[in-house]
């Protein structure tokens, strides 16, 4: 029986090689998606075709209710989740002289409360798997953003809310534990952002040892091999 997983904002760009990488390595995947229905329903039908097993749900991620009808409703179709990535995002542009508090609460809700409940939410259904397997694995893997460790004051309320969610991996792990495992992701640049041009693009991207660009595919293998790493 396959393991399941949950991967939000699976339709596009790094979410969609998410929910490929996991459904190619014979997991169970859920898409999420907000917006993106069309995009979501033709992955999940593209994959099914050659024998993958691909389900989506929908859920506005800065509404609580949503989000626990959404994980209640997973938890009845599958009997529960391996692991949940947190890979959707609000990214919105604005400045620390001029943000929008209602816009920067949304962007809280979304990209650091939701994923801290979706893990507590995972632990919850991890009790119930482990009464009848002790030794049932579980995993929540937070997506963050070279931005935590490479501080601009440009998207300044995206990247409080991931300098958050980044504190937040250690402290949850420890909370979660020994139950699920709480790994965190920071990727180096791997898409332009916002407006950002090619030629910007190009050249921001090799500002790191590797002297390139980071590799999309590398990333979605890394939180694959978090998920299935029992010792990380």
């Amino acid at each position: 029986m396959a393991d399941h997983v949950l991967i939000t904002g699976g339709a596009h760009r790094l979410g969609q090689l998410l929910v490929r990488s996991f459904a190619q390595a014979d997991w169970h995947v859920w898409c999420h998606y907000a917006r993106s229905g069309d995009a979501a329903h033709a992955l999940q039908q593209e994959l099914r075709g050659t024998g993958l097993a691909v389900d989506t749900v929908a859920a506005d991620l800065a509404q609580e209710p949503e989000v626990l009808a959404m994980m209640a409703h997973i938890a009845q179709r599958s009997g529960g989740l391996r692991a949940v990535v947190n890979n959707a995002s609000l990214f919105e542009p604005d400045t620390g002289i001029a943000f929008d508090p209602a816009l920067m609460r949304r962007q809280l809700e979304v990209n650091l409360l939701a994923p801290l409940l979706l893990g507590r939410e995972l632990a919850r259904q991890q009790a119930a798997r482990q009464a009848s397997d002790p030794n049932a694995d579980a995993c929540v893997i937070h997506l963050l953003d070279q931005k935590v460790f490479n501080l601009n004051p440009d998207y300044f309320s995206y990247t409080t809310s991931k300098l958050a969610l980044e504190r937040s991996v250690a402290l949850q792990a420890q909370a979660l534990a020994p139950a699920v495992r709480v790994c965190g992701v920071a990727p180096g640049l791997i898409y332009p952002s916002g407006p950002q041009t090619d030629d910007n693009f190009a050249r921001a991207s090799r500002v790191n040892l590797l002297r390139r660009a980071i590799d999309p595919h590398d990333v979605a293998a890394t939180c694959r091999f978090l998920a299935e790493n029992r010792a990380v």
